[in-house]
Order: C-alpha cells, then structure tokens, then sequence
C-alpha cells in the first residue's frame, strides 16, 4: 500500500505499516478523512482550518496577571506524539490541528492573547509547568489528587477512556475479571496505566492472572503490536480510540470507563502551575465559551459532544491517590 502524505498526517505512519485499509479513507482533494463509502463531509485535517474563534472579554482578561496580560501571548504546552482528535499535525505536516488546540485557541481569544503552541513529550509538559515555562498545558490531562498538590485545573471536558482491540475480537471489558492475564498496551505515567496497574493488583488478590502491561512510545507502535497479535488490546483515552475506529476500520472499542476509575467521572482541564494565578482566568474563559456556543461547535466538529461539560470546575475530585 503507498503512503499518501496529502492523507492525515498523524495517521500517515499507520498507512505506511499497512494498518489503514479501505475501511477509512482520506479525500485528497479536500484534505478530509471520513468512513469509507460515508456521505457528506469528513473531518478536515488540512491546514486551513478555518478555525473557530470568539472576541475577547475584558472582564475575563482582567483576571490574568499583569505580566501574562502584558506579554500578550499564552505559552501553551501541548503533546507532540500526534494523537487524533486531541493534538496532531495537519497534512502540511507543520500546522498544529485537533479538539485541544481549538479549545485552547479560544481560551486564548477570550483572554485577548495570542496562544503561542509548544509540542513536546508528555514528560515535558510537567518539566514546562515545574519551571514557569508554560501558562497551561491542554493536552487530554486529567485531574488527579497527587497532580493538585503541584498543579490547578479548570476542567473543560470530561475523561473517558477505552479499550481498543481488533475488529471481531468478541471480547468485552466490563472489569478487572476481563483483563486478567491479557497482555494490554498503555501510555506510561498516565492515569489508564494507574487504572490498569490498580486492576492487575485486584486479580491477583482474586487468585486471578495478573495483567501483561505493556508500553510503547508513540501511537502507530500500539496499532501495529495489536494488529499483529502481540497484544491483546490498548487501554487509551476514549477520543482517540473513537477516532482510529471511525478511520481505520480495523479495531473496535470493547470497553468505555470514566478516566478517574469507580465512582468518580473524570475530568480533562487546562493545567497550570499551582497558584499561578492563572487557574480563575482560564475557568471563567471556558465558561463563557460554554454560555457563547463555541464550544459546543470545537466539540461537534471533532465528534466529541458526548465529552462535554456544562460548567468549569476549579480543581474538582480527581483520581484518587496511588496506595503505596
């Protein structure tokens, strides 16, 4: 199969390993990918965006710092390892595209800022807020108890998460009993590997197989190790997982979970450094983003209307702490 650069570029990777086939399909002429064979239009992944943006508000512009209201930019932290719809890289390979950037484009219009985007690691993304870098990081992270002691939140959407496995699998993940001696792929140092880490405990306490976790470093590898059969699924965030079965064709999602675990809906928010000063601004921006429609629009356009919040919240229960 011939990789087509004009095709999504976050997915280009996957082409080239043969994991997309005639069941997704990207137009080339009009720079969109949607279902094979689907009506209408698709999703567009090129870099003219045509954005959706909104006015500033001075009242909510005044609750930033001086300093940040003075530079006239929003230094962003944002994840560079290209995962549809949250952050990843247009067709021109350069333009950063997808739900965050929207999100945090209109957060910095409301504020009357320019966003100013740096993609890196996820590890980087804490070392950026640690040291002052970054005003915020929009990048699917979720609220956690330990991340409040160094961090604030202002939520904007809500954490779902997925497991991902081939098409056909006949499998269901509905607890820890369903994933006892698989072998699952996860993102380390996020809160699905805790999750994950926390379920293996539970089976073997259970007299159960403890789960066979697995990690890679970029998002093509999970696909390519499922396709292949060296795993048997991928625990990740529910957008993009959504998104790879809507494109690809070739996996489906087994299992949905709230990304706080039971008995606690998890929350995505921008993340600030802790009292920055920050955190009021951006949940204020957010709200009136909610009350103006743009919001509902960046979601709808992603496909993530289910992902929605109807109000900010200032660093709400997170995902409870890690039992030593």
């Amino acid at each position: 199969m011939k990789t087509r650069r004009t095709v999504l570029t976050a997915l280009a990777s996957l082409t080239a390993l043969g994991l997309l086939t005639a069941c997704g399909s990207g137009d080339a002429a009009t720079n969109e990918i949607k279902p094979e064979g689907k009506k209408g239009n698709g999703i567009n992944v090129s870099p003219e965006q045509n954005r959706i943006h909104t006015a500033k508000v001075d009242a909510i512009a005044a609750k930033l710092p001086a300093a940040v209201r003075e530079r006239g930019t929003l230094v962003l932290g944002v994840s560079a390892t290209g995962n549809p719809p949250l952050a990843f890289r247009a067709t021109d390979d350069k333009t950063l595209i997808g739900v965050e950037i929207d999100l945090a484009t209109l957060v910095a219009d409301a504020l009357g800022l320019k966003p100013e985007f740096n993609p890196v690691s996820w590890e980087n993304l804490f070392v950026g807020l640690d040291s002052g870098k970054y005003d915020a990081v929009f990048s699917n992270v979720t609220v956690t108890e330990e991340r409040k002691d160094k961090y604030d939140f202002a939520t904007y959407r809500l954490d779902d998460l997925a497991f991902e496995a081939k098409k056909g699998s006949g499998w269901t993940v509905k607890g820890p009993e369903d994933v006892a001696g698989k072998s699952i792929a996860v993102g380390s140092g996020t809160n699905q590997e805790k999750i994950l880490v926390d379920w293996s405990a539970q089976n073997e306490k259970a007299g159960r197989k403890p789960v066979d976790i697995k990690y890679y470093q970029n998002t093509p590898d999970y696909y390519l190790a499922l396709q292949s059969g060296r795993i048997d699924g991928y625990l990740g965030p529910n957008p993009v997982s959504a998104y790879h079965v809507l494109s690809a064709g070739e996996t489906e999602i087994v299992g949905k979970f709230s990304g706080a675990g039971d008995g606690l809906q998890g929350k995505i928010a921008a993340t600030t450094k802790k009292d920055s000063g920050l955190v009021a601004a951006y949940a204020a921006a957010i709200d009136h983003l909610i009350q103006n429609g743009t919001y509902a629009q960046v979601l709808k356009r992603w496909g993530l209307d289910t992902e929605s919040v109807t109000k900010s919240e200032i660093n709400p229960p997170g995902l409870p702490r890690t039992k030593n």
